[in-house]
């Protein structure tokens, strides 16, 4: 046990040249990525260059990491499109045609709401009969 240590010690202590190391490291590696039938970047002397090959379908689309993500309706990543639509919907009963009680012409759509669902029940009916 005593011994283990010692040697431990030792190749600790020893500089990494004594046992050949230091002078064959390379300076740099590079890591990329290849699409289709595209060559890999040539290496210079002191340097690896590892290349991961994709199909060409892959070239311009965004990465997979980012593509399977669920879309955010909300907060600060959502579109504006969203946004927009939600305020719409918020602000939809203080506006006239709403058939509200709630703001300025509200009254003004109860006509439009009852025709609207007259149609709908009886667009239904008309679906149940045999």
């Amino acid at each position: 046990m005593n011994r283990v240590r010692v040697l431990i010690a030792v190749a600790a202590a020893a500089p990494m040249s004594v046992w050949g190391w230091a002078s064959s490291a390379p300076a740099a590696t590079i890591a990329t990525t290849v699409y289709g039938a595209d060559p890999c970047p040539k290496a210079r002397s002191d340097e690896i260059v590892v290349c991961a090959r994709e199909p060409e379908s892959e070239r311009y689309r965004i990465p997979k990491r980012f593509r399977a993500g669920p879309r955010v309706e909300s907060g600060p990543s959502a579109s504006w499109a969203s946004r927009v639509e939600g305020l719409e919907a918020a602000q939809r009963p203080t506006r006239p045609n709403s058939c509200s009680a709630v703001g300025s012409n509200g009254q003004t759509g109860c006509m439009q709401a009852m025709l609207h669902q007259w149609y709908l029940e009886r667009h239904m009916a008309h679906d149940l009969q045999p």
